[in-house]
């Protein structure tokens, strides 16, 4: 037997150091490691399955709602974002530029930058693709049959951040983003609160994370958007975490590249455009939502891996026959393809270490067999979320595994959302508010109708920022920062 290291399967409690915490689970799960490059990770199979997964369900579902996959490059020309300053300035900051393209050898043997491979125009590494995207856009629309384009890609993209953690903030991440042109601003915005709508589908129904969805205030919205729409999902330290947006551009970038089409009408238009995207932070969101002390947990709907089997024995007899079982099972559930599942057949490892490697992993079931379950015709199913035995008959394994992993979906979806509502509350006065967000961290709704200005004040004296507008509001109230009458309710909260 190798020497079982404890240290290899420890993770720092949540109340004790939540960022540790975070970090230790992400090493010890294997979902991303540090790549030596400042700001950028590795992302393990393990992690990199899971992105997999959530490409896989949304790829289906862009496809059903008519969208098709391209592909547009990586490097945009400065030019193209001179074109449109409040776009441009939304990221400036973060830009990384291309200047050269070539290195070249010194007499030293160093490896250096060739001044004279000087580039005419420099080149900025993709931080969105709305000013290239539409560039081509310029060329495919000519008429009112042109429309609509509904274009999504998947791609990596990269912001030079000063703080960075995995998942959560990187210097280059992996995202999908989708672009669509219309010839109506009606059309857009049904196009804008469709994806959004799917985004929620995703993050509801398949990562068990109850969210709001809502529109974005001004200081929040993407630069160059008429008006954004988000979905915000809270933390177990109380914070919001942006985890999808969905923006109606208007004609924002077809004005900026002069991109018309001829209407029915005979008129010269300009198209109305949307865009929309989630990335891997959605990754980070799924940990820091359900895991725990013991490691990640990982819903049922959304798990690379639902059961793992976990063979148990001592000698050489009762493993061959243990294994053979496993062996059987593994092919009634590949011919099922109802869960996936594999069996743990590591020899060099105790049952212990294993439960334990696999719990820290946040599998949604384990499925233990030994010597005496041959003799009984009977297993024990383990359930991640809540740690539960389940004894079975293997006749009943198939209907007691999709059965539980319905379960477990379920629970922790109700779990997360409980957490929410316990931590969401209704402020009337911004004294009220102040004195609550500094002592519990949370969702703070309030009526407001304050300025761009009056929401930076707030953040600067309470570090909280207007996550969304609720959609679907009806009534009225005073604004808690003026004081004056509005139907506009807005979630303040502190935020990744």
């Amino acid at each position: 037997m190798v020497n079982e290291k404890a240290d290899a399967l420890k993770i720092t409690k949540r109340d004790e150091d939540y960022s540790r915490w975070y970090l230790d689970i992400v090493d010890r799960a294997k979902l991303a490691e540090d790549s030596g490059i400042r700001g950028c990770m590795i992302i393990r199979p393990e992690g990199f399955a899971l992105w997999e997964k959530i490409q896989q369900i949304l790829d289906g579902m862009f496809k059903e709602t008519g969208h098709t996959n391209a592909y547009f490059p990586m490097f945009i020309p400065v030019s193209y974002f001179s074109k449109e300053a409040e776009h441009v300035s939304g990221f400036a900051k973060e830009c990384a530029v291309v200047t050269h393209h070539r290195l070249k050898v010194t007499e030293s043997g160093e490896i250096t930058v060739d001044p004279e491979a000087e580039l005419g125009e420099p080149l900025v590494v993709r931080p969105t693709s709305e000013t290239i995207i539409w560039s081509a856009y310029r060329n495919w629309i000519q008429s009112y049959r042109d429309l609509p384009i509904l274009l999504n890609q998947w791609a990596n993209i990269c912001r030079w951040e000063l703080r960075t953690r995995p998942f959560l903030r990187t210097t280059e991440f992996l995202w999908q983003e989708g672009h669509t042109a219309h010839a109506t601003f009606d059309e857009a915005e049904a196009e804008a609160k469709q994806m959004l709508e799917v985004y929620k589908t995703l993050v509801e129904h398949y990562l068990a994370i109850p969210v709001f969805a809502g529109r974005k205030t001004e200081n929040e919205k993407f630069p160059g958007a008429d008006h954004t729409y988000t979905i915000e999902a809270m933390t177990q330290d109380r914070r919001a975490i942006q985890v999808g947006t969905s923006h109606h551009l208007g004609t924002t970038f077809s004005k900026a590249f002069d991109v018309t089409y001829l209407s029915a009408e005979g008129n010269q238009e300009y198209p109305f455009a949307t865009s929309w995207g989630i990335t891997t932070r959605l990754i980070g969101t799924l940990i820091m939502v359900h895991s725990d002390d013991q490691g990640f947990v990982c819903p049922p709907r959304i798990a690379p891996l639902q059961v793992i089997g976990v063979p148990i024995y001592r000698k050489e007899a009762e493993k061959e026959q243990v294994l053979n079982r496993f062996s059987e099972l593994e092919e009634q559930f590949k011919s099922l393809k109802a869960f996936s599942f594999k069996v743990d057949t590591r020899d060099n490892l105790s049952p212990g270490f294993k439960f334990n490697d696999w719990e820290l992993k946040g599998i949604p079931l384990r499925l233990e067999i030994g010597p005496r379950d041959l003799k009984n015709g009977t297993a024990v199913l383990v359930r991640r979320d809540t740690g539960e035995k389940v004894n079975v008959a293997q006749s009943e394994l198939e209907t007691q595994i999709k059965t539980l992993l319905d379960e477990i979906q379920a629970n922790l979806f109700q779990k997360a959302k409980e957490f929410q509502q316990q931590n969401t509350y209704f402020v009337e006065t911004y004294e009220e508010f102040k004195a609550g967000i500094e002592k519990k961290p949370g969702f703070y709704i309030a009526y407001f109708d304050g300025t761009p200005e009056d929401e930076e004040k707030i953040q600067e004296e309470t570090k909280a920022t207007g996550r969304c507008i609720p959609l679907g509001q009806t009534e009225v109230g005073k604004c808690f920062y003026t004081g004056r009458q509005t139907s506009t309710q807005v979630i303040f909260a502190k935020a990744y």
